[in-house]
């Protein structure tokens, strides 16, 4: 196993060292390694539905599977427009999930420490471990990482921090892991996030069920609403009508018309952001205004916020 350098016990702050089958540091502490990869907490959590999610759903969003740009656009957006600010940068991915960006940023020439609370870390290791030498994935807490402080060029987190606890605590944990004059990319959900009355409902019963039941019957639920919702991906006249009152009534999540993939990844994608908005345990909310405050409350002095992708995107140095 390839340990990069910023690795640390989190609770001596001393570097680790690999013995069989767990990492130790001189004051003794453990940490199991299982499947390769060292596990900082159990996958026993509130992200345990992204675990089962990711893992079902291991290449779905991957820019090498859909043959697409989607991942890297979204991406370079928030670095700023280029992938060659991080070739030859160490970059610490907070929220790895399955690796639609841990994937492009091994191809960019990063060097990556990726890391997720969720069983997630598996289908990233499938999916990403042969890309680059420069590639290391732990299963941790991105409150309390193991890594050295203030150690990356960058630290990108897309996608997540709307379904942590505390969003604003989480920006500060973040901002701790950041090099001096490194830059921070991160994106949230608005507050206009359309979280219709269906979804919002079906949601709120998922969540007081099991998470393994609430996991299949979101699925089944997607699976069932998939065919009705294809019939109406075409151009057909008065079609739009229907589409129209299905995304306003559905709970299912429909990129018809968002993303240019084949009607069977739209399929794939359907199901897949469906359970992901109908089990999330926390749903966040935040302005452009909340997210430019929580950053500059860290010391950034380099803050720009905009609208694009998931709702708000940041870039802070």
């Amino acid at each position: 196993m390839n340990l990069p350098a910023q690795l640390r016990c989190i609770t001596h702050q001393q570097p680790l060292t690999e013995a069989r089958s767990e990492l130790t540091c001189a004051s003794g502490c453990i940490v199991p390694i299982v499947n390769n990869i060292p596990r900082f907490v159990s996958s026993e959590n509130y992200a345990n539905a992204f675990g089962r999610q990711w893992n079902k759903f291991r290449k779905t969003q991957l820019d090498s599977h859909t043959g697409t740009t989607i991942s890297r656009d979204r991406l370079q957006r928030c670095l700023g427009g280029s992938l060659d600010v991080i070739k030859g940068k160490s970059v610490l991915e907070v929220g790895c999930g399955a690796g639609r960006f841990t994937e492009v940023m091994l191809k960019a020439g990063a060097s990556v420490f990726a890391c997720d609370l969720s069983s997630a870390v598996e289908a990233n290791n499938e999916n990403c471990r042969h890309l680059s030498n420069e590639y290391f994935v732990c299963q941790a807490d991105a409150l309390k990482l193991p890594v050295a402080p203030g150690s990356f060029d960058f630290v990108v987190c897309l996608g997540v921090i709307q379904h942590t606890p505390s969003p604003e605590q989480t920006i500060a944990a973040l901002a701790r892991y950041v090099r001096s004059g490194g830059t921070l990319a991160i994106d949230h959900y608005p507050l206009d996030y359309p979280l219709t009355r269906s979804r919002a409902l079906t949601r709120k019963l998922l969540l007081k069920l099991p998470p393994r039941v609430a996991h299949q019957l979101a699925l089944t639920l997607a699976r069932v609403l998939v065919p009705i919702h294809r019939l109406t991906w075409n151009n057909r006249r008065g079609v739009w009508r229907v589409r129209r009152w299905l995304a306003k009534h559905s709970p299912l999540v429909d990129y018809y018309g968002v993303f240019s993939i084949t009607p069977d990844l739209l399929a794939e994608w359907a199901i897949l952001d469906t359970h992901d908005t109908l089990t999330d345990y926390y749903k966040h909310l935040r302005s452009e205004a909340q997210i430019e405050q929580s950053l500059r409350a860290c010391g950034f002095s380099r803050v720009q916020v905009w609208r694009g992708g998931n709702g708000v995107e940041a870039r802070a140095s």
